[in-house]
């Protein structure tokens, strides 16, 4: 069990606060807004109304203590940029922030924040992939420059070992794992070279996003 403490319960912080308590960890949520902290008090570990842009509330609260803060205040540069300073002055290991801008972003990372996320960005980018090719049944992003895919294996891979194709040098990606139509519900991870794929196959692949979108081409 991991210690979390969320900071901002709009749309976005109420669902990191209350999934991050489902799955069985320590969860401290926080706002200035009597009726938000309410709304999940019965859903989190502890819920407070305080400010967390007082570095003197924070210690009180013990925050210094807890594994990771996610800094849910995007629409509010000032607040958000303001406590992940006091966050990281008080030495927590983990501060996680959402960001409104690329501009929002830089000043999150001068000021110490250890990653910026961007919800509706990387919600939209999902949506995006899955509706750009009917190939696309996944994609996860998991950096600015990479991500995992999953695909159903194209008509002209079909019949083909994955040596023969070649796609770490076609397309620069790394194909990681196979779901076989022939096995439902079983993933063969790090298949071999001379592994075939067939019609109905899933082919799940990791490499750079610009990479992975040459995938959608392949017919």
């Amino acid at each position: 069990m991991k210690t979390f403490v969320v900071i901002g319960l709009g749309r976005f912080g109420t669902a990191v606060a209350t999934e991050l308590s489902a799955l069985g960890h320590e969860v401290l949520a926080m706002d200035t807004q009597e009726e938000r902290v309410q709304a999940v008090a019965d859903q989190v570990t502890h819920a407070v109304t305080a400010d967390a842009q007082d570095p003197a509330v924070l210690r009180a609260l013990g925050v210094r203590n807890y594994d990771c803060a996610v800094v849910a205040l995007g629409s509010d540069v000032g607040a958000s940029s303001l406590i992940t300073l006091n966050l990281k002055e008080l030495g927590l290991k983990q501060v996680i922030c959402k960001a409104r801008s690329h501009v929002h972003r830089k000043v999150l990372e001068k000021i110490g924040a250890d990653r910026v996320v961007f919800p509706e960005h990387e919600m939209g980018t999902k949506l995006a992939q899955g509706l750009s090719s009917s190939n696309v049944l996944n994609f996860i992003e998991f950096s600015d420059d990479y991500g995992i895919v999953e695909l159903a294996v194209p008509r002209s891979w079909q019949g083909k070992a994955i040596r023969t194709l070649d796609v770490r040098n076609a397309f620069r990606v790394n194909i990681i794992a196979v779901r076989k139509a022939s096995s439902p519900g079983t993933l063969n991870v790090a298949p071999g070279a001379d592994c075939m794929l067939e019609a109905g196959d899933n082919v799940v692949a990791v490499g750079r996003g610009d990479d992975i979108d040459r995938l959608h081409e392949v017919r």
